[in-house]
């Protein structure tokens, strides 16, 4: 995940101006259009942008989702033809916005959503802009992967709620999909947490342990920051007064909000175990430390006598005619006697130790 993933004019750009980087040149977007009422259902992607304009006058309702990092002459073309606000536009255009509702004065709503997903190793967090207006729906999703594919498998079924709703069940159908993204991805992160924890407590540390838990810290972190914003998203949506979400939905939208709310929690609470992760693998290597350190000195403790012995017996002071000479050095069998005195002093030592669980 980087520290810094937002994409923007260069300083002094007017407001509403939409520039494409290179990078969205070179990349290809689809565009995908479902009209849809209680009893009829039709969807098709489009070949170019210009293609949604015959379906602005059906009477059905209308989801155009555009995956993939679009150009900016799509988006202005779009903008146009649904009368978009172009300060909407342009934070569609610049990826990394923070999440946030605005309304504007022509019944329209315009909603940044943040949708974390796992890649491998790394978390990623992908921007979703959504339109709300009378008749439409209109979203942008730059990622790879397109997230809906499970919301439009709802909408083919006949008789299904979102079809017999207005056009704010499809919004809250979306963010709540968007929403509940983030439990598979913390899930992931409980899981690692614990594996993490398992090898601190049973297996040496290492500088590799130590890197998972700073990435660990890292990620959750940056996705604190991403879907924070998102609980005050859901609730300006339920006191919405442009009279654009009804009660009914209204009501399955306060459910969304406890999901934020669940969200953030284990967010919280992970962040803290990462954190704590940190004091046990401080405590572990100073315990193993502890452990080496003690085996060294036990080793260090029995060979203190051993070198006194032989410290004492090197001293070679031998004089026949002097009451004060060593008598051991003329001993027959003086040499194995020594050993059998070190090897005696080392077995007590050793049987010593145990006793009192020093070794």
């Amino acid at each position: 995940m980087d520290y810094f993933n937002k994409t923007y004019h260069p300083p002094g750009t007017p407001p509403g101006t939409l520039l494409t980087s290179d990078k969205t040149v070179a990349a290809e977007s689809s565009i995908r259009r479902i009209d849809y009422s209680s009893t009829s259902y039709t969807e098709k992607e489009l070949p170019d942008v210009n293609q949604c304009q015959p379906y602005l006058d059906t009477n059905n309702l209308s989801w155009i989702h555009i995956q993939g990092p679009a150009q900016a002459e799509t988006i202005k073309y779009i903008g146009n033809l649904f009368k978009l606000h172009p300060l909407a536009l342009e934070d569609v255009l610049n990826q990394g916005q923070r999440p946030k509702i605005d309304s504007y004065d022509d019944n329209q709503l315009f909603i940044i959503m943040n949708m974390p997903s796992k890649m491998q190793e790394n978390t990623t967090i992908e921007q979703i802009s959504i339109f709300l207006g009378k008749h439409y729906v209109i979203s942008f999703h730059a990622g790879s992967r397109d997230p809906f594919e499970p919301l439009r498998e709802r909408l083919r079924k006949q008789g299904n709620r979102i079809r017999s709703q207005n056009l704010d069940y499809l919004l809250y159908s979306i963010v709540d999909l968007i929403i509940d993204q983030g439990f598979p991805v913390l899930e992931n992160f409980g899981e690692e947490i614990e594996s993490i924890e398992d090898n601190l407590l049973t297996t040496s540390t290492s500088h590799a342990a130590l890197t998972d838990i700073h990435r660990v810290r890292r990620e959750l972190l940056m996705l604190r920051r991403s879907l924070w914003p998102l609980r005050e998203v859901v609730n300006s949506l339920q006191r919405d007064e442009s009279g654009l979400i009804s009660d009914n939905t209204a009501v399955y939208l306060r459910d969304c909000y406890d999901h934020t709310i669940q969200i953030l929690d284990l967010v919280e609470n992970y962040r803290e175990m990462a954190t704590n992760l940190i004091d046990v693998y401080l405590s572990s290597s100073s315990h193993r430390l502890n452990e080496s350190m003690r085996l060294l000195t036990m080793i260090a403790t029995i060979f203190i006598p051993l070198s006194f012995v032989v410290g004492l017996y090197g001293m070679n002071f031998s004089h026949p005619d002097s009451p004060w000479a060593m008598p051991e050095l003329h001993w027959y069998y003086g040499y194995p006697i020594a050993w059998a005195i070190m090897i005696s002093i080392v077995i007590g030592m050793v049987l010593y130790f145990k006793k009192k669980n020093w070794l």
